[in-house]
């Protein structure tokens, strides 16, 4: 399941309070996804790392009543009553933890309890873990433990991403030669030696490295130690073509008469930055230049036209290229 429908499934379950599990590769964007729902939903998001507890640590402290009789503290980290009435609590790398922790979450998973803890009514358990697969820190989980949750697969989309990149700010640079290579927005090969490797995740990380600026002799490592030797090398060299595109501001004075770039990489990178500046001004311009494209260029720069400015699709420029692009639109 893409981005999206984890999304949607999450609302349903969340709406029915039912523990959901969500599996993933490393880096696929399983912890972004839950705070994203729980911002969407207006929900604390109470995250804790399950490989981090000790067995007791669930239940908490004993201490003696002014009766005698001994009773438990919870942990603070849990959600008590009188506090946010409403929230996730993420159970994050559940199954990285040791058998004993996993038995510890059974009662509070299917009961909502846990010794003479409850968790609060209006609150949800999502949790989250890599696959067995995936050579990461996992732990079988028990199957008793397993029946007590729905199982979603998590994979990444690349339109979800994109979708999300754009609200996130993620670089332009990094988006559009996602687009242009598509494979490496999560490339994760689990027999592989390589201590870096592509992921929705480090793609954001190449994003925060550029915004900091980095010297030019340093730069092609800092992406090798991101996302590993061969998406760094694709991605420096996406880069020079990036950085010698031609200007924008003549595109759209002189749509007509701009030069056209001949290499793929080329356009991609173009129809990325024109798309942007897609409004109300500018859309006569990147119609007459969408024309002049070969046609799968031309549906990019008009599609992410109207992604930034759905009103557009209802422009007159817009109408006059659909029509003459009818047939690659069916």
């Amino acid at each position: 399941m893409g981005p999206k429908q984890i999304v949607s499934a999450l609302n349903t379950l969340l709406s029915i309070r039912q523990p959901v599990f969500l599996w993933g590769a490393p880096g696929v964007g399983k912890s972004q996804v839950v705070a994203q729902v729980a911002r969407q939903r207006g929900l604390v998001l109470r995250d804790i790392r399950a490989v981090l507890l000790d067995p007791v640590d669930l239940r908490g402290l004993p201490r003696i009543t002014s009766s005698g009789v001994a009773a438990w503290c919870p942990p603070s980290f849990l959600p008590h009553e009188g506090e946010e009435t409403q929230g996730i609590l993420f159970l994050d790398e559940l199954n990285s933890a040791p058998p004993l922790v996993q038995a510890a979450c059974y009662q509070l998973i299917l009961d909502r309890a846990i010794g003479e803890y409850h968790l609060p009514d209006g609150w949800s358990i999502v949790a989250a873990g890599n696959r067995d697969k995936d050579r990461s820190v996992t732990h079988r989980m028990p199957t008793a433990l397993a029946n007590r949750m729905v199982h979603l697969e998590f994979d990444a989309v690349l339109d979800d991403w994109l979708s999300w990149a754009r609200q996130s700010g993620i670089r332009q640079e990094v988006r559009s030669f996602l687009r242009f290579r598509p494979r490496f927005l999560h490339n994760f090969d689990a027999s592989s030696t390589d201590r870096a490797f592509p992921s929705p995740r480090s793609w954001e990380f190449i994003s925060r490295i550029m915004d900091a600026a980095p010297a030019p002799d340093v730069e092609y490592e800092l992406f090798k130690g991101t996302v590993g030797q061969v998406a760094a090398a694709e991605f420096t060299g996406y880069l020079k073509v990036w950085r010698d595109l031609p200007d924008v501001g003549q595109v759209l004075e002189n749509p007509l008469g701009a030069a056209v770039p001949a290499e793929p990489a080329a356009m991609y990178a173009l129809c990325e930055v024109l798309g942007l500046l897609a409004d109300e001004t500018t859309i006569e311009a990147l119609a007459a230049y969408a024309m002049r494209l070969p046609a799968e260029f031309g549906v990019l720069l008009m599609r992410d036209a109207v992604c930034r400015k759905p009103a557009l699709a209802t422009s007159e420029a817009f109408a006059r290229w659909a029509e003459a692009n009818a047939e690659v639109l069916l």
